[in-house]
């Protein structure tokens, strides 16, 4: 091979090393403004039926908040503009991060009967994204990240359960849901749901979470809402890391690791009259 072909190959694989896999993003994305919210939403705030909400409950631009102090109970504090503002930008781009996450799989559209370890999971649109009981494994870690990007609507349907076992907590449970939120009757949900658009949590749903909506309603049941077991301060924890390199992955960056040495020994082996070329 001759050296003006080998000086290419490194150049090439010098370049390959830049487009590798990268890790996702790690940070305790909500931020200070959105984390004492339990429910934030865009237009109204809608509650019946004696729910109990644990924690701030806000609205923006919009300002009606309806079902406070009774028949429900909000143990925290009610924003409407401009206290709620900050909060309402900072769940802008708090979505916005979490649907910037690369996912490590997709599943579903029925999430029921899976047990799912930590990642970022993209997920279709279906009738109902739940029908039964969703476990989530944390395997030990107490600050597992399961991401779940909803390409269209999430919906449970009634008597559906979201599960964290072996060690996690429901705030590090995140959903990403690029229309609204349908939460079914007599459902046990985990996680904090960032919904563009509405969120609906049907009589006896319980979250143990946040309920936040970018542009819409948020309406409530005979719910409870809280996110009181999550870690000192509600934030969620980082981000998962990036998926691990396959041994075909590794096969490739062994060979890149060859090719540059290849090239800088022709390199150093070209004479000056070829370096003058």
């Amino acid at each position: 091979m001759k050296r003006r072909h080998l000086s290419s190959l490194a150049a090439m694989a010098f370049a390959a090393l830049f487009v590798g896999p990268s890790s996702a993003l790690a940070q305790a994305y909500l931020g200070t403004n959105l984390t004492p919210y339990a429910v934030l939403a865009g237009t109204t705030v809608t509650c019946t039926g004696a729910s109990l909400v644990t924690g701030d409950v806000g609205v923006s631009p919009g300002s009606a908040i309806t079902g406070f102090p009774a028949p429900c109970t909000n143990v925290g504090t009610s924003r409407i503009p401009p206290a709620s503002d900050p909060g309402q930008a900072a769940l802008l781009t708090a979505y916005g991060t979490l649907a910037a996450q690369p996912c490590s799989s997709t599943v579903g559209p029925d999430l029921a009967g899976l047990t799912l370890v930590q990642g970022v999971y993209c997920v279709n649109a279906a009738a109902s994204n739940l029908t039964g009981t969703l476990t989530l494994d944390a395997q030990g870690n107490p600050n597992a990240v399961w991401v779940f990007r909803m390409s269209s609507s999430l919906i449970t349907s009634s008597g559906s359960t979201v599960a964290v076992v072996n060690g996690g907590n429901a705030c590090g449970v995140e959903w990403q849901v690029s229309s609204s939120a349908t939460i079914g009757s007599g459902t046990t949900f985990v996680g904090n749901i960032l919904a563009l658009t509405s969120i609906a949590l049907n009589t006896g749903a319980n979250l143990t979470g946040r309920a936040l909506a970018r542009n819409g309603a948020v309406t409530l049941d005979t719910n409870n809402v809280s996110f009181a077991t999550c870690p000192v301060g509600g934030a969620p924890p980082p981000f998962p890391p990036g998926p691990v390199p396959t041994l075909p992955e590794i096969g490739a960056w062994a060979l890149l690791v060859v090719l540059l040495g290849i090239g800088a020994y022709a390199l150093s082996r070209r004479t000056p009259t070829e370096v003058s070329r």
